[in-house]
């Protein structure tokens, strides 16, 4: 392989599911192979089984090895401590690499949150993890669902409806316009333009429907304007998605993005954790338990997010003040 590809280290995730059956196929998929070096982290012996199972050639295939030895064992299909660990454990040797630079940018297989937890790990997202991982503050960290020409970014992810709209403030949604604006030049959109929806049905409708619109998402959207970023709603999430002429969209809540993300990318998405020094993504789809071991899981999604990246500008040294 050509040494002046970009290079995206792919950590397989959970052990027990589809995610090294993926990576692997990622990896010998040869569009993805004309225009980046793909480096799979993962345990050897564990890839190995992975490989025989599912009727691929894993010897072409760099690796990048983070030894579990736990794991080449490890039953198809299963929760376990032993896989939450070595998840883990593949996720931070990949956000290391970028870190230093071995590699430009890291894609990920799923990660099973029961498993992780019963490793005693905390855990709620990738894009926490990566910011705890490279020192960025996660209160600066967002996540970007990608398809096709379509970006949701999201405010608040894995919380309650409760909590998240405790967090609905002027500067949460500033920082996350301004970290999609970041995201989308790094990814080669110049003068991006960028949708907003509201919290309530039909932003608040004026005020009928509430008043965070005018109180908190309207103010902070003037704030990033006032900066350059082109910015334009707050428009109802549930219509917001057709308006044509916008580069990215940024959402109040993790349901305004994901099922518009998922009715229409049916595992397909690449999860973007935009707001950190680095370039991460990650699969927008389970670990597939049913189906792990048997040859018949789908690698679209990483195909699309190794391919995604593969354009993207290579990270600078320093974060993104975002």
């Amino acid at each position: 392989m050509s040494s002046d590809k970009i290079k995206i280290a792919i950590p397989v995730g959970d052990p027990a599911g589809i995610g090294p059956e993926i990576a692997l196929k990622a990896a010998l998929d040869p569009a993805v192979r004309a225009v980046c070096d793909p480096i799979i982290v993962c345990d050897r012996d564990l890839l190995a089984r992975h490989a025989r199972a599912g009727g691929l050639d894993a010897s072409i295939v760099r690796v990048l090895p983070c030894p579990q030895p736990d794991t080449a064992s490890l039953p198809f299909g299963i929760v376990s401590p032993i896989a939450g660990r070595a998840s883990i454990a593949f996720c931070a040797a990949a956000v290391k690499a970028a870190m230093a630079g071995e590699v430009d940018a890291v894609v990920a297989a799923p990660q099973h949150e029961t498993s992780i937890a019963q490793a005693g790990i905390p855990f709620d997202g990738h894009p926490s993890f990566v910011a705890r991982q490279t020192g960025t503050d996660e209160n600066g960290v967002y996540m970007m669902l990608c398809f096709g020409d379509t970006r949701i970014a999201h405010c608040t992810l894995h919380r309650s409806v409760r909590e998240a709209i405790v967090l609905i403030t002027r500067e949460n949604v500033a920082r996350t316009i301004r970290a999609t604006d970041v995201a989308l030049q790094r990814l080669g959109v110049g003068n991006a333009k960028i949708a907003v929806s509201g919290l309530n049905p039909h932003a608040g409708e004026g005020g009928l429907f509430g008043q965070e619109e005018g109180e908190i998402i309207k103010p902070a959207m003037d704030q990033v304007s006032s900066e350059g970023v082109s910015v334009a709603g707050p428009f109802g999430a549930d219509t917001m998605f057709h308006m044509p002429g916008f580069d990215a969209f940024v959402v109040m809540l993790h349901d305004q993005g994901h099922i518009a993300t998922k009715l229409l990318a049916q595992n397909a998405a690449a999860a973007l954790t935009i707001g950190t020094p680095i370039l991460f993504a990650s699969v927008a789809h389970g670990t597939g338990h049913d189906i792990a071991g048997k040859g018949i899981a789908n690698p679209a999604a990483m195909i699309e997010a190794v391919l995604r990246l593969s354009k993207a500008k290579r990270p600078a040294t320093e974060p993104a003040h975002v």
